[in-house]
């Protein structure tokens, strides 16, 4: 049976919080670049304030421990995506590929233009995996490390070819990554992925309606499973002729905003 606070609501929290934050986190990095200084310092603290938050909330297992944890996780995510878009935290290579290379050689050389981010990413998931080994609550390293395994295929995925490699969402200080996608097809590997996240989304929606209802362990579980599902709709993305950019088009700076409605 459905339940509305055990899985309704936390179906809603995740959606409007993944739709607010993805905006502002645009606003910020389509920003003048005099910004983003501030912008960086601020993401700072909201990434270590998560960091705490899931600290201290791990030692609960009540909801409202489980909601912060989640938001907690969102923030220090959020966080690292300001670091990459901003181009404060990418790869030691700042430039346009080299048409002339293919094979293994193409793909170190894409790999040293978000070597830094992904290195972040992942020893920020090992300190969160390790904090939270033995912990009541362990939503807050579940949701990084799910994320962050979500974001990682996406990235394989564009380099290797999709049919729509919307880059509507790349600020301007990170345009050469566009150079790096690969030429527009419908592959193996998209479907796989496609198939792999939903598998994970039906997993976490099995754990959701098995738990008792109103728990903790029902909330955590509809959480990951709208992350999931959000996952999935992400890669259909790629799959699709669909401009997920407008999805975010209030949040675009309005010289850009006018530029790519006039494209259209």
């Amino acid at each position: 049976m459905v339940s509305w606070n055990g899985h309704i609501v936390p179906f809603i929290v995740t959606v409007a919080i993944w739709f607010v934050a993805t905006g502002l986190i645009a606003w910020a990095d389509n920003r003048e670049r005099a910004t983003f200084s501030t912008s960086l310092l601020i993401g700072s603290f909201a990434g270590i304030a998560g960091l705490l938050v899931i600290l201290a909330s791990s030692l609960s297992a009540q909801v409202w421990a489980v909601y912060l944890s989640f938001v907690g996780a969102l923030m220090v995510w959020g966080w690292h995506e300001l670091s990459f878009l901003t181009g404060a935290s990418a790869g030691p290579r700042r430039g346009p590929s080299d048409p002339s290379l293919t094979g293994v050689a193409r793909f170190r050389q894409a790999a040293a233009t978000v070597m830094h981010h992904e290195v972040a990413l992942a020893v920020t998931a090992l300190l969160l995996i390790s904090l939270s080994w033995n912990a009541t609550n362990q939503i807050g390293a579940t949701v990084f490390v799910l994320m962050f395994a979500m974001r990682l295929i996406s990235k394989i995925n564009l380099f290797v070819g999709v049919p729509n490699s919307s880059s509507e969402m790349l600020p301007e200080q990170l345009a050469y990554l566009k150079t790096y996608f690969g030429r527009s097809r419908m592959t193996a590997l998209l479907v796989v992925s496609i198939g792999t996240i939903a598998g994970a989304t039906a997993w976490f929606a099995g754990l959701a309606l098995a738990a008792p209802v109103g728990s903790a362990q029902m909330v955590g579980a509809s959480l990951l499973t709208t992350l999931s599902l959000l996952g999935v709709l992400e890669h259909l993305f790629l799959a699709l002729p669909f401009r997920d950019g407008m999805l975010w088009g209030w949040a675009y700076p309005q010289q850009k905003a006018a530029a790519q409605s006039n494209q259209d």
